[in-house]
């Protein structure tokens, strides 16, 4: 191969991520590119629903039959009244973060498998973690929540990225 067959091939390289780069930096963020909705599906917290936490006290699971559509994933709930009242009031029932892992989120990390079960609500907001130790250690260190505030912005910037990435590689391989 020739060098300037070489140069060639690396200036399309070089001008294919340059343009890749700016097609991510210059698509709007959107509200819901962050709801976790796991690996598969479109199910926010696994179906769990979020105002049985704060209503019962405890990780309910929902039901498709009590669904809501909000910040484009599905949400479940275990009664036709728990879904009115996260309609009525959605900001106040939701999980921090999308319902990403806190902790995680804490370390400036994406950790998109949570456990449900593994949560804490902290002066009135449902943060919800990947396991138990890491909620336990969320709810003792007050730091983590500060630090979670601080790197939020930071994940949502990741989380577009590889969203936009995902979806540039699906389109390109069409």
């Amino acid at each position: 191969m020739t060098d300037l067959n070489r140069n060639s091939r690396f200036r399309i390289v070089a001008i294919a991520g340059a343009a890749a780069v700016l097609f991510v930096v210059a698509q709007p963020v959107r509200a819901e590119d962050f709801v976790n909705t796991g690996y598969f599906g479109d199910v926010a917290i696994k179906g769990y629903d979020p105002v049985a936490y704060f209503t019962q006290n405890e990780a309910v699971e929902g039901s498709a039959k009590y669904s809501h559509h909000w910040l484009g994933a599905t949400w479940h709930f275990a009664s036709a009244e728990n879904r009115d009242l996260f309609i009525k009031e959605p900001a106040k029932y939701a999980p921090q973060y999308g319902g990403y892992c806190a902790d995680g989120v804490s370390l400036g990390t994406v950790t998109t498998n949570i456990d449900p079960k593994a949560w804490r609500i902290i002066e009135g907001k449902l943060y919800i973690n990947y396991d138990p130790g890491a909620a336990d250690g969320f709810a003792k260190n007050p730091t983590k929540v500060v630090n979670s505030q601080k790197h939020w912005a930071e994940v949502q910037h990741t989380l577009v990225s590889e969203k936009l990435q995902a979806d540039w590689r699906q389109n390109t391989a069409r």
